[in-house]
């Protein structure tokens, strides 16, 4: 059970050389049109003659009788425990076993140091610190391979390996918004950062540039390849999420340093409470307090104006948050109105909102298609805004080709409390190495 990436991870590292064990499919959640493709035979090695075929996963339980299933294998993230388990109930329900995979099996060895920076639920602020760690490494005058979190949504054939060091590269690839979305600000600082099909050979391609990894990851799942030092991050605007959610459970348990982001907009209460789980949960690691600074390119032109608010993609939708960086921007330079753009939505930008109401106002840059960006690109013109709020880090409104005034939102990290974390980790790099 997957959504085009753990699911694939999994059946590389453990299924694929194992005798005991056939897979007959997989089942496609999350992310739109994955089910429309299947995985190739010639990655799925010995035995497979035919590609895998990828269903819906509302198909599950016809799927395990189908099939004659035995074994089903939750391989995807960022869902509340009580989810995983009606998952659970329903495979079982159906007569199959649930399984969940663990580090032990999943996780590469590298050659270099390894960094992972993972999170307790997506949008808790992964991107700007892994951003600026791997800034910091390189202005040490290391060579910093990052590695990204799975998003192969085209064609796995050509997706094995994919290596994002200039704009054109993404352009090569035929990048949806939501990769642009991760690979773009990287690129854009004149980092090398690598992502695809097979971590295996994405390791060991990153290696050979590499004097150190820094495993980036996606939602709140936990990492690839096993980290010298995990940075995890929770999400002061979501306390208790921490407790709640797979795997993000499993990354807090685990922090060597755990980041408490977003404190500024938080309560104290909020705050205290992630303390206490950490305390709990985490006694050993590091406990830091940050925040995100938002920055928007042109301030004042916000200032008494109708703007339609961009948000990252993932992050209001699975990730649960009902607005981002993008809201916070118009709230914040005085907007006069936040375009409600629920009404002008069309085609699957409409569907989405009935996917995932708790969105307030705010369009989530969603382009996993041609035809998905045309949509979206249609829902923002019949907005008619003053203004766009673009705070897809994919620069959404470049891509659309909009000929509409567009500001640009960014957001940085800001560490308030702690020991520095570019220290923690300096001191963890020199450990790894002595």
């Amino acid at each position: 059970m997957g959504a085009a990436g753990r699911d694939f991870h999994d059946f590389a590292t453990f299924f694929r050389e194992n005798p005991r064990f056939r897979v007959r499919c997989f089942t496609a959640h999350q992310i739109p049109f994955i089910d429309q493709r299947s995985f190739p035979k010639e990655l799925a090695g010995p035995g497979y003659e035919e590609d895998i075929p990828i269903h819906l996963e509302a198909e599950l339980s016809a799927l395990i009788d189908r099939y004659d299933v035995d074994i089903v294998c939750f391989s995807y993230s960022d869902v509340s425990h009580e989810e995983v388990m009606h998952r659970a109930s329903i495979v079982q329900a159906a007569g199959a076993s649930f399984m969940l995979l663990g580090p032990k099996h999943t996780e590469l060895h590298s050659s270099c140091p390894v960094v992972s920076v993972t999170a307790v639920r997506t949008g808790a602020g992964k991107s700007p610190l892994s951003q600026a760690l791997a800034s910091h490494l390189v202005g040490r005058g290391l060579r910093a391979g990052v590695i990204r979190h799975p998003m192969p949504y085209g064609d796995l054939r050509l997706q094995l390996v994919q290596r994002f060091a200039t704009a054109e590269d993404l352009d090569t690839h035929d990048c949806t918004v939501e990769e642009r979305e991760e690979y773009e600000p990287y690129v854009a600082r004149g980092l090398t950062i690598f992502a695809g099909v097979d971590y295996a050979a994405i390791l060991a391609a990153a290696e050979k540039e590499s004097d150190v990894i820094l495993w980036d990851g996606g939602n709140n799942d936990t990492p690839f390849i096993k980290p010298n030092l995990r940075i995890v991050i929770a999400d002061a605007l979501r306390a208790g999420h921490e407790m709640a959610y797979y795997p993000g459970e499993t990354n807090f348990r685990s922090a060597d340093v755990l980041i408490i982001n977003k404190v500024g907009e938080a309560s104290a209460d909020a705050v205290q409470l992630i303390r206490k789980h950490a305390e709990e949960a985490c006694p050993s690691a590091a406990v830091l307090e940050a925040d995100l600074e938002v920055e928007v390119s042109d301030p004042a032109a916000v200032r008494g104006r109708r703007v339609l608010v961009v948000e990252d993609g993932p992050t209001v939708t699975h990730g649960g948050m009902s607005f981002g960086a993008g809201m916070l921007a118009a709230r914040r330079y005085g907007a006069s109105e936040i375009i409600d753009a629920r009404e002008h939505a069309v085609g699957s930008i409409a569907e989405a909102y009935e996917a995932y109401p708790h969105m307030d106002r705010v369009l989530p840059a969603l382009g996993y298609s041609e035809e998905q960006r045309a949509q979206l690109k249609s829902t923002i013109e019949r907005a008619a805004p003053d203004v766009v709020l673009d705070a897809s880090p994919a620069r959404v409104a470049r891509l659309l080709s909009l000929d509409l005034p567009i500001l640009r939102v960014g957001y940085s990290f800001k560490q308030l409390s702690g020991r520095p974390v570019f220290e923690l980790v300096d001191e963890a790099l020199a450990a790894a190495r002595a």
